[in-house]
C-alpha cells in the first residue's frame, strides 16, 4: 500500500489528526490548492485506528479520495430532501440496506466528506437523518458519527436548479454544506491548511492569494500586467497549457497537437474490472501518446516513490515502451531537468 507522510514541521497538520484520532469533534479541514488536504486525507485513510468510511459529491472526486460516492453510500435520492416530517420519512422508508451495511453504519465512528464545497445543504441533513435513523441515536448529530470535511469554498460551489432552489428557499438560507440545518445546530471546528507545497515562488503564491480572494492590489496587477503580451504566439513545446470552456474543446486540440507529431503512436488501454460507469472514469479509457507530446499529471506521487510529480505538473514525453511511459520535467527543488518514469496507476471504487 502506499504511504502518505504528513509534514511534522507543520503543526497545523499535527493538529488536525490529534483532534480526528483523540477526539469525537465535527471538523471542516480547508486550505487552497497544494496545502496537503489530499495527503491529509490519505494519511487518515492509512493510519487512523478508527472505523471510517469516505464519501465524495461525484463518481470522479470519490475514486480519488479512495471511497465512494454520497448518493450510492446512503441511498439518497436525486431530488431535493426537504428538512421536515414528511420527508425524513419518506426518505427513511425507501433505505434497503442488508444487515451487513446496517452493521457497518451502527460501527462507524469517522465519516470523510471530500469535495465538500460541493455538497449541498440539503444533501448534508439527508445523510444527517439516515445515520440518526439507521444508528438509533435520535438525539446526536450524524447518529453521534464524528464527521471530518474536506475541501475548499473557493472552488467548485454546488449544482442546483432555479427550480429546487425555489423548494428549497422555504427551509434554507443558503446552498452550502454550513446552511445545513445539523450545522447550524453545532458548526464544526474550522482548520486551515495554509503553507502551499506546490509552488515555491513566494510573490506568485502572492498573486495567486489575491487573486483567490479578489483582492488584488496595485502591485500584483502590475505584476500580471508583465506579462501580458498581445502578440504573444505559442511555440511547439513551450510548456504553456491552454484552457477551454468545456471538455470536448479540449479534446479536439489534443487530438490535433497530437496529430501533428511525427512520432509513432502508443496506446495504452485501461483494464477496467468489475462494475464501473464510464462518467465515473478519473481518466480517458484508452491513453494514446507521442514522443514529444506535452502532458500533464492529474494525481500526486506518492511520499514512497519521492514525490516526484503532483497533480496539475507538467512535461514532455521523452521516452515511450510498451509499458513504460518517460516524462521529462522540471525539478522544483533543484531547477534542473529530470525524467520520470511513470508506472501503471490504479484507481479503486470502494
Amino acid at each position: 500500500m502506499a504511504t502518505f507522510t504528513p509534514d511534522i514541521n507543520n503543526n497545523i497538520f499535527q493538529l488536525a489528526i490529534q483532534l480526528v484520532n483523540q477526539s469525537n469533534r465535527t471538523i471542516f479541514l480547508t486550505g487552497k490548492a497544494g496545502t496537503g488536504k489530499t495527503t491529509f486525507l490519505k494519511y487518515i485513510r492509512d493510519n487512523s485506528p478508527k472505523q471510517m468510511a469516505i464519501v465524495a459529491p461525484t463518481g470522479v472526486a470519490a475514486i480519488n479520495a479512495g471511497g465512494v460516492t454520497i448518493h450510492s453510500f446512503f441511498q439518497l435520492p436525486l431530488e431535493p430532501f426537504l428538512p421536515e416530517p414528511t420527508s425524513r420519512h419518506q426518505l427513511i422508508s425507501r433505505l434497503r440496506f442488508n444487515s451487513e451495511k446496517k452493521k457497518m453504519l451502527r460501527q462507524l465512528e469517522l465519516l470523510v466528506i471530500d469535495e465538500i464545497s460541493m455538497v449541498r445543504s440539503d444533501l448534508l441533513d439527508a445523510i444527517d437523518t439516515v445515520l440518526r435513523f439507521v444508528r438509533q441515536r435520535p438525539q446526536e448529530k450524524f447518529g453521534g458519527v464524528q464527521v471530518l470535511f474536506i475541501g475548499d469554498l473557493l472552488q467548485l460551489p454546488p449544482v442546483i436548479k432555479e427550480q429546487e432552489w425555489r423548494l428549497l428557499a422555504e427551509y434554507y438560507d443558503g446552498i452550502y454544506f454550513f446552511d445545513s440545518l445539523v450545522l447550524k445546530e453545532s458548526p464544526p471546528v474550522y482548520i486551515e491548511f495554509e503553507k502551499i507545497y506546490r509552488q515555491r515562488d513566494e510573490a506568485f503564491i502572492r498573486v495567486l492569494n489575491q487573486v483567490r480572494n479578489n483582492e488584488l492590489d496595485t502591485k500584483s496587477l502590475a505584476i500580471l500586467e508583465k506579462q501580458f503580451d498581445p502578440t504573444f504566439r505559442r511555440k511547439k513545446n513551450d510548456g504553456f497549457i491552454i484552457l477551454t470552456t468545456h471538455n470536448h474543446k479540449a479534446n479536439d486540440i489534443n487530438a490535433r497537437e497530437l496529430r501533428e507529431i511525427q512520432q509513432k503512436l502508443f496506446s495504452y488501454p485501461a483494464e477496467v474490472e468489475d462494475e464501473f460507469a464510464e462518467r465515473a472514469f478519473p481518466a480517458d479509457e484508452l491513453l494514446q501518446l507521442k514522443k514529444g507530446a506535452q502532458v500533464m499529471f492529474i494525481r500526486n506521487d506518492t511520499a514512497e516513490n519521492g514525490k516526484r510529480f503532483f497533480n496539475g505538473k507538467i512535461g514532455i514525453v521523452s521516452r515511450l515502451e510498451e509499458n513504460k511511459i518517460y516524462v521529462q520535467c522540471r525539478n522544483e527543488e533543484t531547477n534542473s531537468e529530470e525524467e520520470i518514469e511513470v508506472k501503471k496507476e490504479k484507481w479503486e471504487r470502494v
